[in-house]
């Protein structure tokens, strides 16, 4: 198949096969970072990751911004640096359509630690309260197509860093938050809605004070290759900090990359339709979620996956004020190691990182209901828990266990309840009792063809 030019697709995705069996409609290979509009030189230099204090205010948000407004279709806006020079400051950023934003090797892009720079209404952006109205993101992307942020630099969102006028870091306001369930306001790193053609191409993350991508309403996203890390400094708590959220989008595909956050790794939300997570690694976080706003998904694989000290593994996440139908979702050829609970599907969330099958008290009418699950070839090599549920006999959560293993898991750590689990041929070790709970096939010698040796590997910067 011939290779499309710069002309027919503005930022080099090429239309050609990637994976067998990937749920994502479209046929896309590795991205190609355009050529460059403009190369902006970097002036500023940090030290062990931080700035210094009189190069705060020397913000580069004006001239990258112009860079990206005047930049010619199907080409990028480079940041680059030199020995002295390799750091950018920011406030809020718009990407433009068919433009890329390139962070070249060594560079990283810092945002500012000035809250009023991300206010939507003025006070309101790293603030706790019922009227919190939240934060601009660093990176927006609204009504563009074919934008990209690309480059083996570093976007850091500096959420380990005091918040200016403030007494706390932007992950201490949200932990603070956390004990009354108060709404507050942090920037997420990128927000994208209405962005069809989204790439994301081996750009590294950093520290987002608050999730680090968000995706809405988009008909093809791609995050090839792309490295998350936060905390960068071991031991910090870096609250409420998902990786990637894609919700109301399809054609969806995140591959080749390397999570390790404080929250969900991947957390599908609602109405995503068509996804394909493939040849991935996570490390510390909640591992990968569907939820909590789990209805109306679709067609999801999830294929080729590494687990490694994640506090939940394959989890699907909702209650009856959030959810609603799960369909299709396919989880292939998984490895875990040290996650305290390899599968964990319940319709009781509310907001910890274990449900109570028993009930939450919650009431509404957005039952969740989950169908058509698959896991296949999935293996635990350390015990832990195993819960599967359904709201009630109505909602009977149905899934099929092919070659799936929990080893050294103990029965008191299986629990289910409303759930119907088939056994496929290359069978289970995981027996399955209790209120509604429907077993067809018996568990059997584990039999399956994924292997787990060698797979775990160090986080790739």
């Amino acid at each position: 198949m011939k290779t499309a030019t710069i002309a027919s697709l503005p930022l080099c995705i090429a239309l050609m096969c990637m994976a067998s069996h990937a749920q994502d409609t479209r046929k896309v290979s590795e991205p190609v970072i355009p050529p460059a509009c403009v190369v902006l030189n970097a002036t500023l230099h940090a030290m062990n990751g931080e700035l210094r204090e009189e190069d705060e205010s020397k913000l580069d948000t004006q001239r990258i911004q112009q860079a990206l407004d005047h930049c010619e279709a199907g080409k990028s806006v480079v940041l680059r640096g030199d020995a002295s020079h390799e750091a950018f400051l920011s406030g809020p950023l718009e990407l433009r359509e068919n433009v890329a934003l390139v962070v070249e090797r060594g560079v990283t892009l810092y945002a500012s630690r000035d809250p009023k720079l991300y206010d939507i209404e003025p006070g309101g952006c790293g603030v706790s309260g019922p009227e919190v109205r939240g934060c601009k993101p660093l990176l927006s992307v609204k009504n563009a197509k074919n934008v990209a942020v690309m480059g083996d630099g570093a976007i850091d969102g500096r959420g380990g860093s005091q918040v200016m006028g403030k007494p706390y870091t932007w992950w201490q306001q949200s932990r603070a938050a956390q004990p009354k369930d108060l709404r507050y306001s942090a920037p997420r790193l990128i927000v994208a809605s209405h962005a069809d053609g989204l790439v994301l191409y081996r750009i590294h993350l950093h520290n987002s004070p608050n999730f680090h991508v968000t995706v809405a309403q988009t008909d093809g996203f791609t995050a090839w290759g792309v490295h998350i890390l936060t905390p960068t400094v071991r031991g910090t708590d870096a609250r409420n900090t998902d990786g990637i959220d894609p919700s109301t989008s399809q054609n969806i595909l995140v591959t080749k990359s390397w999570i390790n956050d404080g929250d969900d790794n991947i957390a599908i939300k609602a109405s995503v339709h068509r996804m394909s997570v493939i040849d991935n690694h996570f490390y510390s976080g909640h591992g990968m979620s569907i939820g909590s706003e789990a209805r109306d998904e679709a067609d999801i694989l999830v294929d080729t996956l590494t687990m490694d000290h994640t506090t939940t593994g394959i989890r699907i996440k909702s209650n009856v004020q959030k959810g609603g139908d799960v369909r299709g979702v396919t989880y292939r050829n998984i490895c875990m190691r040290d996650v305290p609970a390899p599968i964990s599907i319940s319709p009781f969330y509310t907001g910890k990182s274990r449900d109570d099958l028993n009930g939450n008290g919650m009431k509404g009418t957005m039952y969740p209901d989950y169908k058509g699950i698959l896991l296949q070839n999935v293996v635990s090599t350390t015990p832990g828990d195993v819960q599967i549920a359904g709201i009630n006999a109505d909602h009977v959560t149905e899934l099929t266990l092919d070659g799936v293993v929990v080893r050294g898991v103990k029965p008191e750590q299986i629990k289910a309840r409303y759930t119907k689990v088939s056994v496929g041929p290359m069978g289970t070790n995981l027996s399955f009792s209790g209120e509604g709970v429907e077993m067809l096939g018996k568990p059997v010698a584990y039999k399956s063809t994924a292997s787990c040796e060698n797979v775990f590997l160090p986080y790739r910067e």
